[in-house]
């Protein structure tokens, strides 16, 4: 070797182009997680869930039998909705209880965008459903536990196992391939081009409300603790 030649770092060289290997293989592996991770489409086909607790032509769940009835259109994504639960639900609870209204729950899905491609919206409220079918007087403390979970907007939501916990926590098993298949995720989707738009609004919003048929205003809402004024 002539004096003066500089010697070629092969050590060096063999750090680097196995360094870039690792990175491609990283690049591969992350990219096939996020594949793998890839919700399945939802199927579109329309499956009306039947049980007498269920009025398949509104999508109303229906809880209590009171002569008064409210209506509520709801996203399990929205934190409004949140809001009027935490506002409203308690109150709204005691009105079934002691025979004042019925209530009628309707699980809509205006925010799949807001979940990452993962259509939560959608899936909590086929999940909703598929309780209603499963154990009718599940309905209601399944709602009240999905928006104490509630997922904050713009993230990936709820996963079907988290929801299916959710179901598990208020006694409902054996749903696994409803929540799974989304059976009622076309029934949703019609159902939701079906809500009612408030007084003074220019699309479909949640929460809404219906009171004895008649839709509100949010404006219209008494302060908690009053709500049965409406009924009067």
């Amino acid at each position: 070797m002539a004096q003066g030649a500089r010697k070629v770092n092969w050590f060096a060289i063999w750090v680097t182009a196995g360094v870039a290997v690792a990175l491609v293989l990283v690049v591969v592996l992350v990219v096939t997680l996020n594949n793998s991770a890839a919700p399945k489409p939802l199927p579109t086909d329309v499956s009306t869930p039947s049980a007498s607790n269920i009025d398949g032509e509104t999508g109303a769940i229906l809880v209590g039998d009171g002569e008064g009835r409210l209506d509520t259109y709801i996203d399990f994504m929205c934190p409004i909705c949140n809001q009027f639960e935490q506002l409203y639900g308690a109150e709204i609870e005691s009105l079934v209880d002691d025979g004042t209204i019925t209530l009628g729950i309707h699980p809509i899905s205006i925010l799949d965008r807001q979940s990452q491609g993962t259509q939560f919206s959608t899936r909590a409220a086929n999940a909703a459903y598929c309780v209603a079918t499963e154990d009718a007087e599940a309905s209601l403390p399944f709602l009240q536990a999905m928006f104490a979970n509630q997922p904050q907007e713009g993230t990936r939501g709820l996963s079907n196992g988290e929801i299916l916990e959710v179901a598990a926590g208020v006694g409902v098993t054996g749903i696994e391939s409803c929540v799974n298949d989304g059976t009622y995720a076309g029934y949703v989707t019609a159902m939701t081009d079906e809500t009612p738009v408030q007084p003074g609004s220019q699309g479909i919003g949640t929460p809404t409300v219906a009171v004895n048929g008649e839709v509100i205003s949010n404006s219209q809402l008494p302060e908690p603790g009053r709500l049965a004024t409406l009924f009067e």
